[in-house]
């Protein structure tokens, strides 16, 4: 069958997906729903809100984090300090889960994703997804990308908090074992990424090194009123771009405060949309809408001065006037040194019938 968003990002076509993560435990505890219920909603919503693919976060405290690992989000809005204590609240989810989620996506047709954090669920999501995602924390864990690249999928491998030579050694592990289309994705590792820190330029720094390869981006930072960050990132070269999703951004909690609402989601898919319009083709050639222009702004050649029948044409008997009805001044060699056929009036706009 294929991954539509791939096609999509092949074709330069804009990919948005929306990184639902977690983020369904806390819809699920506000509207005092099931877990599964508040999945699918948020699937739902952001099917409506023209989204072409979710994604969600696949792992086990127990395999993720040691009990000691500090956090690295702004506490502010998410007080748990430890790693291991924040993923135990939200790795209830298992293949079965996944599965009924995955089959949802296709009945409403909208792409599944999940970031796998271990082997068993790499091994498990793969007949459930047509490309595999693998997060910025997983960049160094070359055994891991390796295990993931033979799968012979399609991988979108986010490069957040990384080198040159990192990005280099995940790309080569990857290549070794699988030739399937390969996106790397810029992110900035901090929760939320203030607006200044958001480095778009990386965007333009990937797309020359890994010329052969499709380029977007993750974003991190809060919605600004116009999406001008998302917008950028495109215009950039970010076919791809992944953003949390969440039904309400006011939730305390783990990446609510920095996620897109299906409002958000709508008008960053409008705005893409328009920018295509407003971009173009690119092809350089004249537009439909420019022909009356061309023609009538454009130049021919004229009669400087009245010119006997049988004179020869020189330089001097010409001038250049608008419209651009005539001949055209670029072909005045064509012209300069004929014989006129009959007296050609001064102000005459030049036509190849009036030369011998």
């Amino acid at each position: 069958m294929g991954s539509n968003i791939i096609k999509r990002a092949l074709l330069g076509q804009f990919v948005l997906i929306a990184e639902i993560g977690v983020n369904y435990y806390d819809i699920a505890r506000e509207q005092g729903i099931s877990l599964m219920e508040a999945a699918k909603m948020m699937i739902l919503e952001a099917k409506k809100s023209g989204v072409h693919a979710v994604k969600f976060q696949t792992y086990k405290a127990d395999t993720l984090a040691a009990k000691d690992a500090p956090s690295y989000w702004d506490t502010s809005e998410e007080s748990i300090c430890s790693q291991y204590e924040l993923f135990c609240k939200y790795d209830h989810f298992g293949r079965e889960e996944y599965q009924e989620l995955r089959d949802y996506c296709c009945k409403i047709g909208i792409e599944f994703l999940s970031t796998a954090f271990d082997f068993e669920s790499a091994d498990y999501l793969g007949s459930m997804m047509e490309v595999y995602k693998i997060s910025s924390s997983d960049l160094t864990n070359l055994p891991f990308i390796e295990y993931q690249a033979k799968k012979d999928k399609p991988i979108l491998l986010s490069v957040g908090a990384s080198n040159a030579d990192e990005i280099d050694r995940a790309v080569t592990v990857i290549r070794k074992y699988n030739h399937q289309p390969l996106a790397l994705l810029h992110c900035v590792l901090e929760y939320p990424t203030p607006y200044e820190h958001a480095n778009l330029n990386k965007i333009i720094a990937l797309r020359q090194r890994y010329p052969e390869l499709l380029v977007g981006y993750s974003d991190h930072t809060r919605p600004d009123p116009n999406y001008e960050i998302i917008k950028t990132a495109y215009l950039l070269g970010a076919v791809i771009v992944e953003k949390h999703f969440t039904l309400n951004r006011n939730l305390k909690g783990n990446d609510h405060y920095h996620a897109m609402d299906p409002v958000d989601a709508a008008n960053i898919c409008r705005g893409i949309e328009y920018l295509n319009t407003i971009c173009g083709s690119g092809k350089l050639i004249c537009l439909d809408s420019e022909a009356s222009a061309r023609r009538n702004a454009r130049r021919s050649i004229v009669a400087l001065k009245e010119i006997p029948a049988g004179a020869i044409i020189t330089p001097e008997s010409l001038t250049y006037k608008r419209p651009g009805t005539g001949i055209s001044p670029a072909q005045s060699q064509m012209v300069i040194g004929r014989k006129a056929k009959r007296t050609i009036m001064q102000d005459t706009i030049l036509t190849a019938e009036m030369f011998e």
